[in-house]
């Protein structure tokens, strides 16, 4: 209750900014991003890992850049603000915890989705099974082992989860910013029952220590082992 008061005494944005940053991400980042700038990447690059990649360090740029400017920048907030703080070292178990459950339940939902054909890959997973190499493995862990969970964790649970948490309670404010954090990995349609997982565990690791920190590690964990299991697996 005491940290339910604190984050609802500091969060002074408004309907504004959220709906501002959410125009960024499925207006800008999906329309612009995701299927103008990268095809120039494409294009560029005739390599759908490196233009992948370069697409998740640009879609990382324009959202925190977004936030610090919509959300942070006007009201003199500092990234404490958005879960970018220290965390006790007693929940240091914690995060070995979320990660067992992550991917425990992952592996389920991969299951279930392939007895309908589906499989859980995207264009840069099938272009990193083509070239493994040392540099590859490497870029492709980078991106998603590190780029992705730092401005994930920052964009999508500091500022989505917290600003429906202090209005719709704990319960709506993960299902809803799960389902934003879903939504938001469009077109990978059949990678969506991992990522409503994740965002919930995300979040949960969020109202329970205060920081997102805890959940870029099991994020940035998760997904190294799922680069290294693409391309070595």
């Amino acid at each position: 209750m005491q940290r339910e008061e604190q984050w609802k005494q500091r969060d002074g944005w408004t309907w504004r900014e959220f709906v501002a940053l959410l125009i960024l991400e499925f207006g800008f980042v999906i329309f612009v991003v995701k299927h103008g700038v990268q095809s120039l990447y494409e294009k560029w690059f005739v390599s759908s890992l490196y233009a992948g990649t370069l697409t998740g360090l640009t879609i990382a740029i324009v959202l925190l850049t977004g936030l610090y400017v919509i959300a942070l920048r006007p009201r003199r907030q500092s990234w404490k603000e958005v879960g970018l703080r220290s965390f006790p070292a007693k929940d240091g178990w914690r995060i070995v915890s979320w990660f067992l459950i992550l991917t425990a339940l992952s592996i389920a939902a991969v299951v279930i989705t392939g007895y309908f054909g589906n499989t859980v890959e995207n264009s840069k997973t099938e272009a990193l099974k083509e070239q493994v190499t040392w540099f590859t493995v490497l870029l492709g862990v980078l991106s998603a082992g590190f780029v992705s969970p730092v401005y994930e964790e920052i964009f999508y649970r500091g500022f989505m989860y917290r600003w429906l948490r202090t209005r719709t309670g704990i319960v709506w404010g993960i299902v809803i910013s799960s389902l934003i954090f879903t939504a938001a990995h469009y077109p990978t349609l059949n990678a969506m029952p991992v990522n409503f997982i994740s965002g919930v565990i995300f979040a949960w690791a969020y109202e329970r220590t205060g920081s997102v920190i805890p959940g870029m590690i099991v994020h940035g964990m998760f997904n190294t082992i799922a680069v290294l299991l693409t391309a070595f697996g």
